[in-house]
């Protein structure tokens, strides 16, 4: 068995010598360096001598190893010193820019979109996304048989909760705990159960906003609104009312801005809703609707982008790619 410590020695320096890489070098460390390699196991044999013969076996095993771990330190070294051509490089060659992130669009719209109403005075608030019937339809005078409650229209966790369908969940909460006057803009991730197409995704993200205090009219709602869009979109777009309905404001509109469609031609294109909120919205959540009045609007971030920036389907911001995305 000492024979075979000697061959064993002998054969490990023999392929080292056949070492010309450092990816051959690893696997021959593999093979005899290892926690399994042959020089490893070699040493675990001892215990199977005889006891006077012992010692002897041991002192050869830990020769063998001591010459072949230094010669494949040896090699090691010199091979790491070595490098193909192909690597070396001139340094007096002008360096190649880093490549440096920064926000995604849907970030940098939301945080311009808050600073424009911060300027305007408008504190921000948030909510939870996982939301009960309560705060979701109920206190924004949405009855039960309106299609908003439709299971099948929306994301219920259980018979009483499921993934807010809207961010004006975050307008009854600031309600309930705080006494007008009230002037906040609350933005976050909102779930539909749309078909996703170019317009449409089953998760996207509104801002919307809320005012309550004494003599609110549609004026003030009015001159916020056209502030917003000038600031946002540029002092010369065009914008317009249009009369519609929803259950938590009366009166109510939708906000259109006349924009340039893919043919080059003017059209008005939807942007989000508003209205004077509903007095049983203010009973709801035990504000007196006889001394206060309020108004509230809500838009799309996404189609705000995509409308500032003329990108024509929704799915592009969230591919994550970054041909895309570097374009702004």
């Amino acid at each position: 068995m000492l024979e075979e410590f000697k061959q064993t020695g002998k054969e490990a320096l023999d392929d080292l010598r056949k070492v010309q890489d450092l990816e051959a070098l690893e696997q021959w460390r593999i093979n005899y360096l290892s926690r399994k390699g042959r020089i490893t196991q070699m040493l675990s044999r001892i215990g199977a001598f005889p006891p006077d013969e012992k010692p002897l076996a041991g002192q050869l095993a830990n020769k063998v190893k001591t010459e072949v771990t230094a010669a494949f330190e040896k090699i090691r070294e010199t091979l790491g010193r070595q490098r193909p051509a192909a690597e070396f490089f001139d340094v007096t060659l002008p360096g190649e820019r880093a490549s440096v992130g920064r926000p995604h669009l849907i970030t940098r719209t939301l945080n311009e979109l808050l600073e424009i109403f911060g300027r305007m005075g408008f504190a921000v608030a948030y909510g939870p996304e996982v939301e009960d019937e309560w705060h979701n339809f109920i206190a924004l005078n949405i009855p039960r048989e309106h299609p908003a409650r439709d299971p099948a229209d929306n994301f219920y966790v259980d018979d009483n909760t499921l993934l807010r369908s809207q961010t004006s969940t975050i307008q009854i909460r600031v309600m309930e705990r705080t006494k007008p006057p009230i002037r906040i803009v609350a933005p976050g991730r909102v779930y539909r159960p749309d078909t996703v197409d170019a317009t449409h995704m089953f998760m996207f993200h509104q801002l919307e906003a809320l005012v309550v205090d004494e003599a609110v009219t549609m004026v003030d709602m009015k001159t916020t609104i056209e502030q917003f869009i000038h600031a946002f979109f540029g002092p010369d777009t065009q914008w317009r009312f249009r009369p519609s309905f929803f259950p938590f404001t009366e009166p109510s509109a939708e906000v259109d801005l006349l924009l340039l469609d893919k043919a080059g031609n003017q059209t008005w294109v939807e942007m989000g809703g508003c209205g004077m909120v509903d007095p049983n919205v203010f009973d709801a959540v035990g504000i007196d609707s006889e001394r206060y009045t309020g108004w509230a609007f809500g838009f799309g971030i996404e189609r705000l982008a995509m409308r500032k920036y003329n990108i024509t389907d929704i799915r592009l911001l969230f591919e994550n790619d970054l041909r895309f995305l570097s374009q702004f």
